[in-house]
């Protein structure tokens, strides 16, 4: 194998274990979305701390993005 192949290799499982963050955020809003079935008058807040903690848990998969790019570009020529 190349170093290429082998930076293509990481940049990739970067990715894979990125994209596990689009889990974490369905499982966020689905016991965010089941509380306030169960609770209409905390919906509110429930909504607000969801779309913190959604957008804490995307910021995963763009560290991941951002780290597969490092990887391809500055590996790759190296």
């Amino acid at each position: 194998m190349t170093d290429l192949g082998l930076c293509a290799i990481a940049a990739a499982m970067a990715m894979m274990f990125g994209n596990f963050s689009s889990l974490g955020e369905a499982w966020i809003c689905c016991h965010a979305i089941d509380g306030m079935v169960r609770n209409p008058e905390m919906a509110p807040k429930l909504r607000s701390t969801m779309m913190i903690a959604v957008a804490l848990d995307e910021s995963c998969g763009i560290y991941s993005l951002i780290v597969s790019i490092l990887i391809i570009f500055v590996m790759g020529l190296a």
